[in-house]
């Protein structure tokens, strides 16, 4: 008897230190511009962490990149003391690293800078280089590992009787290969061959997706997969190893790939730790069975923040991006000038300014639309009840469009084909390709995968037409 292996598995912490910033605009701008919290991001640690020490029967964590936010020093000195504590605690703990964990030092391409941020701007503080992070995390998994590739830094760990990891580190440069190269495939392979040999289950960890959340993402974007993500892939089909985990995109997804031989594995992407909705992944696999639980951790209280009564989720999704219009969206109508000044980092205050009067009846034009309004421009106001009818002139178009936003990042999109939602929402894509087609908008088609649609595209973000729930899965590891 094998038994089974658990472990707790998070990623893209974007710890910044408390000794890297002072309360006061630049920073506070900073972070408003971005979609995810980083003044409180050792406390959103400091809660994972508590879960995770509360949990007498688990002894293994596993962060996988981006645990710094800027690859300065500060940070990295206060992360690895939590490493420490978490060892002393009896865990064991593995780490690799990404793009975000070291600074470009003019031998390569990566373009993070380190800096503190001070009331009236920032200044330069000491860094981290690519080439010294193996030494500084080699405690936390290369010492401990079955076999290290260290031109990478990648390595593989038993994690319990019948399983191991293999932890791929790809902190390639910021913009081009995020990736093993020839040497480092050959050794992933054979590593994978002997861990089959001896009787062991295969699970893999690197940052970078394997498959894309989206397709227009692989599209758009594809430089931010893996480097290689089609020979891994290939890899993983050929020889059965059923599951990757992922971060980077701070999409919490779960994506199947099949072969044209009908073999199939799982990219299990975690949101960020420090989103909004922060998670962290519980997995479970019993090697007795041959199957693998995933479940999904969040946090409901911030240690030592102030969240004025809020819950941990609705504190920090108020802070940046989307979460902020949203919440200041109100003011539109009563404070134009507030609403400016609160969104500001998030929007172009200073243009909108500029053109105040336009801005102003644009805006409030836009958030006084309803639901009925896009129904009949998506020519789908005649098929609906009376009902749907009622629903659709009540219901604010923006409020549709916020829930949807919210759901982007810890996955499980909100509206299904049968609500109306989704059917308004629908059959405005659809006219949109018809459109776009029609007249030849090169812009827009440009943005379009080949073989895809806007209709397609927005699938992905109405509703999970994954695998059913980007929280949960269980699957079989033979």
């Amino acid at each position: 008897m094998k038994g089974k292996t658990s472990f707790y598995l998070l990623t893209d912490t974007h710890y910044v230190s408390k000794r890297n910033w002072v309360d006061g605009k630049p920073f506070t701008m900073r972070e408003r511009g971005d979609q995810i919290a980083l003044k409180t991001s050792p406390e959103i640690l400091e809660a994972f962490l508590e879960k995770v020490l509360a949990d007498k029967d688990t002894d293994t964590v596993i962060f996988t990149g981006d645990n710094v936010n800027n690859g300065d020093m500060n940070s990295h000195e206060d992360f690895r003391a939590r490493l420490a504590q978490l060892v002393q605690a009896g865990k064991k703990v593995y780490v690799t690293t990404a793009t975000h964990d070291y600074c470009g030092m003019g031998d390569d391409e990566n373009f993070f800078s380190s800096c503190v941020y001070t009331e009236t701007g920032s200044e330069p503080t000491p860094s981290m280089r690519k080439a010294e992070l193996f030494d500084y995390y080699y405690d936390y998994g290369p010492k401990q590992a079955l076999s290290v590739h260290r031109e990478s830094g990648s390595y593989i760990v038993q994690l319990g009787e019948g399983v191991r990891m293999v932890l791929i580190n790809d902190n390639g440069n910021g913009r081009s290969h995020c990736g093993l190269f020839e040497d480092g495939v050959a050794w992933l392979t054979k590593q994978i061959k002997a861990a089959k040999d001896s009787g062991n289950y295969v699970l893999l960890a690197v940052h970078h997706p394997v498959i894309a959340p989206w397709e227009t993402y692989r599209h758009l974007v594809e430089f931010e997969l893996y480097g290689g993500y089609r020979e891994l892939s290939k890899l993983m089909c050929e020889t059965g190893v059923r599951v990757v985990f992922t971060g980077h995109t701070h999409v919490q997804n779960i994506r199947k790939y099949t072969d044209e031989a009908g073999r199939w594995f799982l990219d299990v992407s975690t949101t960020a730790a420090v989103s909004a909705k922060g998670k962290m992944r519980f997995v479970t696999v019993d090697a007795d069975a041959g199957v693998c639980d995933v479940q999904s951790v969040g946090i409901e209280r911030l240690p030592g923040v102030d969240t004025g009564g809020l819950s941990a989720y609705d504190y920090l999704y108020g802070l940046n991006f989307a979460g902020r219009v949203e919440k200041f969206f109100p003011l539109l109508k009563t404070d134009f000038d507030r609403f400016l000044d609160e969104t500001d980092g998030v929007l172009p205050a200073e243009k909108l300014r500029g053109h105040k009067t336009l801005a102003k009846l644009g805006l409030r034009f836009a958030a006084s639309r309803k639901l009925s309004f896009a129904a009949k421009l998506g020519k789908s106001w005649r098929s609906l009840t009376p009902e749907q009818k009622k629903q659709a002139k009540e219901t604010g178009l923006f409020d549709v469009l916020f829930v949807i936003f919210r759901h982007i990042y810890p996955g499980n999109a909100p509206y299904t084909p049968d609500t109306l939602e989704y059917m308004v929402l629908h059959a405005l894509t659809q006219r949109a390709d018809r459109f776009v087609e029609k007249h030849k908008i090169e812009k827009v088609q440009k943005l379009i995968p080949p073989g895809s649609s806007l209709t397609e595209i927005a699938e992905d973000f109405l509703y999970n037409n994954r695998t059913g729930d980007d929280d949960a899965i269980r699957f079989s590891l033979n």
